[in-house]
């Protein structure tokens, strides 16, 4: 077993993890217990009463972070020829078709997000393959199939995530830096909570917000008591 630092131990040891913390509580501990050297970021993991195997209980969104993710967002727009001024007027980092798909097919997945067109859907499902297992394949339910690909591009650059539960019942986010106030942490977890609460789906029976913790790139999770959610 690997030894641990004494930064990871001095972390470790202001952490109660039999406590729930309220989420401003859990906010300011994250980054007081985050010893990078990096500005890591600040993750939530929220555990879900659904069962993803089944369709109808697949939660999947967008939520459009009020302080964004403070991470530069490389976009790739698969677009006609005719909306290419409009996506990099909007700042897209890369704009093009076919090219980019050629790049893409040789292995080339230097990107954060994928915005195209339902136009030219038939070409970029070809990159399935690739796209997939990275989590990059763009699909209409996170706005990243749309004709209107400026507005995308600027809501992406903004801060809007998209996220989906994994098999296990788990959503997995990033949703701001350890640089950011507790405040700012704490206005962009709500904005995701609250959205998790309105795709609740009916089929779901039960605890639906099972457990929340929040976490930094490198530091152990911190679980936040659900009271502190109005509504939950």
């Amino acid at each position: 077993m690997a030894r641990l630092t004494k930064k990871r131990k001095q972390a470790l040891a202001k952490v109660d993890f039999e406590k729930a913390y309220s989420l401003e509580e859990a906010c300011s501990l994250v980054k007081d217990i985050t010893f990078t050297k990096f500005d890591a970021s600040f993750d939530i993991d929220v555990r879900l009463g659904v069962d993803p195997r089944k369709a109808d209980q697949m939660v999947r969104g967008v939520a459009a972070l009020p302080h964004g993710t403070g991470k530069d967002v490389k976009v790739l727009v698969l677009c006609s020829p005719d909306k290419e001024e409009e996506a990099k007027a909007a700042g897209a980092d890369y704009v093009g078709l076919d090219e980019y798909i050629k790049k893409i097919e040789g292995g080339w997945t230097d990107i954060d997000v994928i915005i195209t067109m339902p136009t030219v859907m038939a070409k970029v499902g070809r990159l399935g393959r690739v796209l997939g297992p990275r989590g990059l394949m763009p699909n209409p339910k996170a706005g990243t199939v749309t004709l209107e690909v400026g507005k995308a591009v600027k809501e992406v650059k903004a801060g809007k995530i998209d996220f989906k539960v994994d098999k296990t019942g788990i959503i997995h986010a990033s949703v701001g830096k350890v640089s950011f106030s507790p405040e700012m942490l704490k206005e962009n977890v709500e904005e995701l909570i609250n959205t998790l609460s309105r795709l609740k789906p009916s089929s779901a029976k039960g605890t639906y917000f099972k457990s929340i913790y929040v976490s930094s790139t490198m530091s152990p999770g911190v679980k936040v008591d659900k009271n502190s959610f109005a509504g939950l």
